[in-house]
């Protein structure tokens, strides 16, 4: 490995920088993520139940004890649950618009190194094609196939590590991506669920009044 990174130049220890930091971004956010996801059907069942019932404190307990974002979702509607729909879905919209940013970041990070990392081994390779015009221009335009290949050899391997980079780097944060939106889509969801439910239990409590 390290007669490779010697092999490769100058250029092949930014790549690996490259790597490292594209890595850790991504089992960073794979961590954050997984913790931030939750069972959504099952949550919004049992708070549903404790709504109909009129046990609204259990059911903010019970959204107050689950982690991630989905729950404070549930949470911002549920410490007004008298409120009208209007202000409920305003409510429910601004809890999760606060919690988009802390889902999606670092992934900037992940996709610059996708798209950077193969420009870093392109430039390697021209520096390693101009190595071997430069090594045949001072031999008079003969010089022995070893001398030319050294130089053609470290322009193949910085681009295939820029390669060997940036195609897991933008697999993973594709992959992020995707679990990110399933996030905010299970924020809406939530948030509409919970709206219906506190006001469907309002209108039944206001009913037999109005009537």
């Amino acid at each position: 490995m390290l007669e490779l990174l010697q092999k490769g130049g100058p250029l092949m220890w930014i790549i690996l920088l490259c790597s490292v930091v594209a890595l850790g971004v991504f089992f960073e956010r794979l961590v954050f993520l997984h913790k931030a996801s939750i069972r959504v059907g099952e949550l919004l069942g049992g708070l549903a139940l404790l709504i109909h019932n009129g046990r609204v404190d259990e059911a903010l307990a019970e959204s107050s004890a689950s982690p991630g974002p989905v729950a404070r979702v549930l949470q911002a509607a549920l410490l007004r649950p008298a409120a009208e729909r209007s202000i409920l879905q305003s409510l429910t919209s601004d809890a999760a618009l606060l919690e988009i940013p802390k889902l999606e970041r670092n992934l900037p990070i992940l996709a610059t190194l996708a798209y950077v990392t193969p420009l870093v081994g392109l430039l390697g390779t021209i520096l390693g094609l101009l190595d071997a015009f430069l090594i045949l221009s001072a031999h008079g335009g003969f010089a022995t196939a070893a001398e030319l290949s050294r130089g053609v050899y470290e322009s193949m391997l910085d681009a295939a590590a820029g390669l060997g980079v940036a195609i897991p780097a933008y697999i993973g944060h594709s992959y992020l991506t995707a679990r990110v939106n399933d996030i905010i889509h299970d924020m809406e969801r939530a948030g509409i669920e919970i709206v219906n439910l506190l006001v469907d239990a309002a209108d039944r409590r206001n009913g037999p009044a109005n009537g």
